[in-house]
């Protein structure tokens, strides 16, 4: 099977690709890696986990790191500080001297790795460069694994931030547009990819029964100690949007991610729509804030009866879709 990102293709070149031991840190999803030989894994990816385990190979889903490791390949994150976070985590829960090898896409953030090791007093070399990608080899030494966690005031809530969470931080301004012309509601409610937990807080402050899923596990982390920050109370878990959840909800909020790394995608509210039809009371209703240009309202219409723009700008819509 051939390697079918620009990471596994540089992998492809070296022999072997994976070495034996090694453990894969946050791995994308590969036709190379996913087919061949099978192999052990660390992932904050509920839905990248799931496809990983589906194929048999080893999983360990979460922030709870393996018992050990001995060797690591790091597939460096998009996102500067979550790569460094796993730097941290690495040389924490490593064996000290044990081999690191990191791969990253340059317009990733991969150029970059070779001052975040120095910086550390990390021995390092490039192994190799080609697709627009290069492969460092590292020894890990003894660290800490840090608190990387956060807090900001938005909305008269203390909110819980981590870097690899959406918005890291600050209040996104669509979901602010969102909670400005939400109606409050007291019933169950569910926050659809919860990202720090702002909406999860804002409903169960109004009494709402709350349920917040991610497929991050640094969001679902973040979103309980939002909540906890608070004294507000939510059953939090990891779904592919509404995959591991029972309804009927009154209510289904969400800004739905668009983004796969760096390309554009809207599989996953296409997912959230379709499902929502399905897991709302006759008189629920689904809630979504979304970048204008995203073409969202051919497929609310196709599932629901009714569509409502409740707020507009030159950036955001909020939609309500119910059933009639």
């Amino acid at each position: 099977m051939s390697f079918s990102t620009p990471m596994g293709q540089l992998l492809d070149r070296q022999s072997p690709a994976i070495r034996e031991g090694e453990w894969l840190i946050a791995p994308p999803l590969d036709e190379g890696l996913l087919s061949g030989a099978k192999h052990r894994i660390w992932s904050l990816d509920h839905l990248i986990a799931e496809v990983w385990r589906k194929h048999g190979h080893e999983v360990v889903e979460g922030l709870t790191p393996p018992e050990s490791m001995t060797a690591a390949l790091l597939f460096w994150p998009k996102t500067m500080d979550l790569g460094r976070w796993w730097l941290d985590q690495l040389n924490a829960h490593c064996d000290v001297g044990s081999t690191l090898r990191i791969v990253g896409e340059h317009h990733g953030g991969g150029k970059r790795v070779p001052g975040e090791l120095k910086a550390r007093g990390m021995t390092h070399q490039r192994l190799d460069n080609a697709r627009r990608c290069s492969l460092y080899e590292a020894a890990t030494i003894a660290g800490e694994a840090g608190d990387h966690w956060s807090t900001f005031e938005a909305l008269d809530l203390t909110l819980v931030s981590h870097p690899g969470i959406f918005g890291h931080g600050r209040l996104d301004d669509g979901t602010r547009m969102l909670l400005d012309v939400l109606p409050v509601s007291e019933g169950r409610v569910l926050d659809a990819g919860c990202g720090d937990g702002v909406i999860s807080a804002w409903l169960a402050r109004q009494g709402a029964d709350v349920t917040a899923v991610d497929i991050n596990h640094l969001a679902l982390e973040a979103t309980r100690r939002t909540l906890e920050a608070n004294d507000l109370k939510g059953d939090v878990l990891a779904s592919d949007m509404l995959d591991a959840v029972e309804g009927p909800f009154d209510a289904i909020i969400s800004n739905p991610a668009f983004h796969q790394e760096r390309h554009v995608s809207i599989d996953p509210a296409r997912k959230l729509i379709e499902q929502a039809s399905k897991k709302l009371t006759p008189k629920g209703a689904l809630y979504i804030v979304a970048n204008s240009f995203l073409p969202y309202m051919g497929l609310m219409k196709k599932h629901f009866g009714r569509v409502d723009v409740l707020a507009e700008s030159s950036r955001f819509r909020v939609y309500r879709c119910s059933r009639r």
